[in-house]
């Protein structure tokens, strides 16, 4: 599976933004995907997560309520919808596959990665 995430860029806080990921390769609709991020001189963490039927779907706390995950099984992507944005929220963020049918909020978990996209949110 091969994951291009894109739709990063700058925007002020309070404001909003939506991620795209899409998938080629193998069979998307069986795979648990992932949104990560990783702030400077941080580590990667777990954003949110969704099932391979997008039925169900997990969060952090620190994004729960602000930051909506959906997928198209139809279109292999999956979306992260950003509102109310933070200048915390200032990373770069992953898409990540993994081969269950669930999401997973540890990053080793996952078989697959994207190569990130810039959020930066200012204040």
């Amino acid at each position: 599976v091969q994951l291009q995430a894109s739709g990063g860029g700058l925007v002020q806080a309070g404001g909003s933004l939506g991620l795209s990921c899409a998938a080629s390769g193998r069979t998307f609709s069986y795979y648990g995907m992932g949104w990560f991020r990783q702030a400077p001189g941080k580590e990667r963490e777990f954003v949110a997560g969704i099932r391979w039927s997008g039925g169900s779907t997990n969060y952090a706390d620190s994004v729960k309520g602000r930051f909506t995950i959906s997928r198209d099984n139809a279109k292999n992507t999956v979306y992260l919808q950003m509102n109310s944005l933070k200048p915390e929220d200032t990373a770069v963020y992953y898409c990540a596959a993994r081969q269950a049918i669930g999401p997973s909020k540890l990053k080793d978990e996952y078989d697959y990665w994207g190569q990130g996209t810039q959020v930066t949110v200012s204040s």
